[in-house]
């Protein structure tokens, strides 16, 4: 992982992909999750409160955004602490962006309608306080029901992360279900895959319709993880997956893995030379992992 210097994040009307690409490139293939929860405040001696919660961010900012190409703020961390702490993650959002790194707001929405929209207007529309380059999405009201971010996605540059194959025990119930109404057999989580693949199309460097797959999965050769898309991998550090594990689990689509650390890089600090060499540490090892 190279150092780059403080600069404006690139043009969000160029695809997300292209974006998404060519920072991985430059800075690394990972993800920094920013996760403020309470116990994390604590160990780093501050307070479970909104200085804690501006004090801890402020030290991730200062250290990482601009030299890790994603990040992936947790926004339920802020959402808890109302107003004042959604001051804080809009001001994070700005400075990572000011930086030239990636954001992806993890707030999993999913709804219906103009519901949906205004969901994506919040995260993906420019000029919007909460503007990011990517948000993740839940489809589980339908794929169909994410057409409003979809659309507006295409129309500002900007990309979605859509729960696919998440690393939770519990998604399997849900996302390994076999459909009954598809002469194919497919289960859910194969058909959202086939959909992003379907949105992607003829895109490159890659699409902008990215999934959520889990890093800890072990092996996913039954499903077509070729989607000509960013693969958010969740589960790396303290999950127990490792950078070795990537080709096994992800098989050709390795490369387009955007694989996300958090308590792993995150357990480091305050320090800030410490949050730096660790998201260097993950950077390389994901490297030589992906392209060994």
């Amino acid at each position: 992982m190279s150092q780059s210097t403080p600069q404006s994040p690139q043009s969000p009307r160029e695809p997300f992909g292209a974006r998404l690409r060519r920072a991985m490139d430059a800075r690394g293939p990972l993800c920094v999750g920013i996760d403020p929860h309470a116990s994390l405040l604590s160990s780093w001696g501050l307070g479970d409160d909104v200085a804690g919660l501006e004090g801890f961010t402020r030290t991730v900012v200062e250290a990482l955004a601009d030299r890790v190409a994603v990040f992936k703020p947790q926004s339920a961390f802020f959402e808890r602490f109302g107003s004042r702490g959604i001051a804080v993650l809009e001001r994070a959002v700005a400075d990572l962006r000011d930086a030239g790194a990636l954001v992806v707001m993890d707030a999993k929405r999913g709804d219906i309608g103009s519901t949906m929209a205004a969901y994506a207007e919040t995260y993906l529309r420019e000029g919007a306080p909460l503007f990011s380059d990517a948000l993740t999405v839940s489809p589980y009201l339908g794929y169909g029901s994410l057409k409003p971010a979809v659309d507006l996605a295409r129309e500002t540059g900007t990309g979605l992360f859509v729960l696919a194959l998440t690393s939770n025990p519990e998604g399997a119930e849900v996302q390994r279900a076999v459909r009954t109404d598809d002469p194919a057999g497919r289960t859910i989580g194969a058909t959202m895959l086939a959909h992003l693949a379907r949105d992607n199309a003829d895109e490159t460097p890659m699409g902008s319709f990215g999934a959520v797959v889990g890093a800890t999965l072990g092996d996913l050769s039954s499903y077509d993880l070729d989607i000509n898309g960013p693969l958010l991998a969740p589960g790396i550090g303290a999950q127990g997956a490792t950078p070795a594990d990537l080709p096994a689990v992800f098989g050709a689509a390795v490369r387009n893995v955007v694989p996300n650390v958090s308590r792993g890089v995150l357990r480091h600090g305050p320090d800030a030379a410490a949050l730096r060499e660790a998201a260097e540490r993950y950077a390389d090892e994901v490297r030589a992992a992906v392209t060994a």
